[in-house]
């Protein structure tokens, strides 16, 4: 199904199928364990499974017939270690990609993404959004057509982030506020029109940035091994949130949960665009902490940028670093009270708060430590995100999990 060459015999081929076919439901989650760094041998996808060693490698084979994964034909063991070493997994360098793309409030790009979250190719960025939903997901969708016909490879399906929430099941962009596009486009549907304009085939979806920056982080970065993952981060402008749960991110009914942005941390604060007064989303972004610091912005380069490279260049100033604290105050009261409602067992911070925790993170964590009723029992890490466009391999995870649920049906 892969398109590739099948090493094997006739005889091994007849052996693997059988076995196989006692194992075929685990093909989904051997998949799942290799893409995410779990089962970096067989011995450890054997154990990982509960299954046999002959299934596990009957398993393997067929992910590698697929063109998914490598098994190594000449296996190592750590030094140190006891026994017959056992064969290396890894996800196929040259296999299927997922195309990615990103709108934010400074422009979009887009790219290919393959199994373990690697990004293969990227297309320049754009540094403008129009207000029209379709032009903008039209560029975008051309841009990764381009980079499907320049790499030659083969795409599974595309995934798309944007600054919104989403409801479901009508993938609608509720409030795209910092992008102009009217509440309520159809987003899903028109990236999905869009993608299949282009000749790409495939399912298309669409979500939320910061949900698909933490179902990310949680697979490939520093959310990994966390079961129950709060993410909290800065986009180009505004503050959103995600949440995690033994895997999966918990959306809500409708997709609208963890609107994070909107929980009020200055009742005396800016107005903000949902109505209301003092929220995280107009307290504690990238144009908040410029304008406390009296830093007028510019054009040269995005909210997001500018913020980061204050803090980063000039943190020593007195002006910036009070704007720093103030910010990091606010953002500690948000995040305790989501820690007091939550319980999660991690935090991560993602775009300009993870500058404000390295430049100061002791003072983030008792912050936390002291509004939070658990915080005070020994502490929820907090640590910042560490994904480049963790977004866009978020957006890429939304299309690769039909094929992750069930590679054959998903390949055939």
């Amino acid at each position: 199904m892969s398109g590739k060459a099948d090493p094997r015999t006739p005889g091994e081929r007849t052996t693997s199928r059988a076995r196989l076919d006692r194992g075929r439901g685990a093909l989904g989650p051997a998949l799942g364990l290799v893409h995410t760094g779990r089962a970096p041998t067989r011995s450890v996808l054997t154990a990982e499974l509960g299954v046999t060693r002959a299934t596990a490698g009957a398993v393997a084979a067929e992910l590698e017939a697929l063109g998914l994964i490598r098994v190594d034909a000449r296996p190592g063991s750590a030094a140190g270690s006891q026994g017959r070493p056992s064969h290396r997994l890894q996800v196929a360098e040259d296999g299927p990609v997922a195309l990615a793309a990103q709108i934010h409030a400074d422009g979009f790009r887009a790219a290919l993404v393959g199994l373990g979250g690697r990004i293969v190719a990227t297309a320049p960025g754009c540094e403008t959004v129009d207000a029209d939903p379709a032009k903008v997901l039209g560029s975008v969708v051309e841009a990764g057509a381009e980079l499907l016909r320049t790499t030659g490879r083969r795409c599974i399906g595309a995934g798309l982030a944007v600054p919104s929430a989403v409801a479901e099941p009508d993938g609608l962009a509720l409030n795209p506020l910092h992008v102009a596009w009217p509440a309520g486009a159809p987003v899903t549907r028109i990236f999905a029109e869009c993608v299949r304009d282009a000749g790409i085939t495939g399912p298309a979806f669409a979500a939320n940035d910061v949900n698909l920056a933490a179902l990310a982080e949680h697979r490939h970065g520093a959310g990994r091994g966390a079961r129950d993952l709060l993410c909290v981060a800065t986009g180009h402008r505004g503050v959103g949130g995600a949440l995690v749960l033994d895997g999966r991110l918990h959306t809500g009914s409708a997709g609208l949960a963890l609107e994070v942005g909107h929980l009020t941390v200055n009742p005396e604060g800016r107005p903000c665009h949902c109505g209301s007064r003092g929220c995280l989303d107009v307290e504690a972004d990238p144009l908040a902490l410029l304008v406390e610091a009296g830093r007028e912005p510019g054009p040269e380069m995005s909210l997001l940028q500018q913020a980061n490279e204050l803090l980063r260049t000039q943190y020593a100033d007195p002006a910036v670093r009070t704007a720093a604290e103030t910010l990091v105050d606010r953002l500690g009261l948000g995040l305790a009270g989501l820690v007091n409602i939550l319980n999660p067992d991690r935090i991560i911070l993602g775009g300009l708060h993870r500058t404000l925790l390295e430049a100061d993170p002791d003072r983030l964590r008792a912050v936390v430590a002291d509004r939070s009723l658990w915080g005070r029992s020994g502490g929820v890490p907090i640590l910042p995100c560490t994904l480049d466009h963790n977004s866009l391999v978020g957006a890429a995870e939304l299309a690769w999990q039909p094929v992750l649920d069930d590679p054959l049906a998903a390949l055939a």
